[in-house]
Formats: structure tokens, C-alpha cells, sequence
């Protein structure tokens, strides 16, 4: 009898066992992301000032046509004048280092945008831009070929005082398809 109570405890132990095998109904697991925030010279796309109105400063681009610019020409002018327009041609550049070690041209899409009236951007030159001049503007930046970008200030019955204005700039892989988002 008692060999009997043993192997029917075996065979249910053995049941138990086969029924809780690898199949799960419910799995739960915390994963974890990361990323990392390089310095200016690690990075993979790249924005860089080629005009001393313009500064990269902590992942920030900033734009100053004003007396506290710190890159201001020595005895150049205070900002600008009033009902008048600007151009400024290769302000910065956007560059697409994402794949440097591989053969392959993999395309960046760039989006830009502004959000004030008096700023159009252009990406090129200003004769044959590629891109604008518009207050949102796409463009495909391909390794090796940097883009640069010009910005236009319309002053046209503006008053004395200062202006602010914001951009943002946007990289997505792939090359751009259709018209500014």
C-alpha cells in the first residue's frame, strides 16, 4: 500500500511538473534605457557656428545681433536698425556624422522651425537655397556634405527694443519626403 501511495504522489508530483514546464501565461520583466549626452566633438550630428553672431554653448544654439554678444567683431554695431532687412548667409551649419565608419550614405532629414514672424531660415545659399527661406523649413543632409543655414530678419516697421525669438531644430533618420512638418 504504501509503495502504491508513493507512486501515485510520484506521478502527480511528475504531472505538477510537466504542466508547470516553459510555458509562461504572464511574464513581467523591468527593462532599462539609456543614452548618452556626449560633448561637442563626440556627438554624431552636429550643429556649428560659422558666423560670431552665432554660439553653441551647452547643447544650445544661440543666435545674438546685440552689444552682449561675447563674439561680437571688435567696433562692429549694437543690433540692428529699424525698417530694414537682414540676410545672413552660412549662419550655421548641420552636419551628418551619424555613420562616419560605414561606406553606406545613410540621409538625415533636418526639420527647422521658427516661431517668430520676422525670421525666415533658408538652408544653402540665399541665390540657390535649398530649402526656404520660410519660418519651417526640411532638408536632407547626407555624411560628409554639411548644409548651411541662413536666417533673414525683416524689420519692416519694427520699433527699438529688444526681440526674442525660438528655433527648433530636428534630425530624423532617412531622407526628407514632402514639405516642412
Amino acid at each position: 500500500m504504501n509503495k502504491l501511495f508513493g507512486l501515485a504522489l510520484l506521478m502527480v508530483g511528475m504531472l505538477l511538473a510537466v504542466g508547470a514546464g516553459a510555458n509562461f501565461r504572464y511574464y513581467s520583466a523591468d527593462r532599462q534605457a539609456s543614452f548618452d549626452v556626449v560633448s561637442d566633438d563626440n556627438e554624431l550630428i552636429d550643429l556649428t557656428a560659422l558666423q560670431p553672431y552665432v554660439t553653441y554653448d551647452t547643447g544650445k544654439l544661440y543666435v545674438q545681433l546685440n552689444k552682449y554678444n561675447t563674439n561680437r567683431p571688435e567696433g562692429g554695431g549694437e543690433g540692428m536698425s529699424p525698417n530694414t532687412t537682414y540676410v545672413f548667409e552660412e549662419m550655421f551649419q548641420v552636419s551628418n556624422e551619424l555613420w562616419e565608419n560605414n561606406e553606406t550614405n545613410y540621409p538625415i532629414c533636418v526639420t527647422i522651425k521658427t516661431a517668430h514672424a520676422d525670421v525666415l531660415i533658408f538652408a544653402g545659399t540665399y541665390d540657390s537655397p535649398i530649402a526656404g527661406p520660410a519660418h519651417n523649413i526640411n532638408f536632407t543632409v547626407t555624411h560628409g556634405n554639411p548644409i548651411p543655414v541662413g536666417m533673414i530678419f525683416d524689420n519692416t516697421n519694427s520699433t527699438l527694443g529688444d526681440y526674442q525669438f525660438q528655433m527648433s531644430i530636428e534630425a530624423v533618420a532617412g531622407e526628407c519626403t514632402g514639405g516642412p512638418q
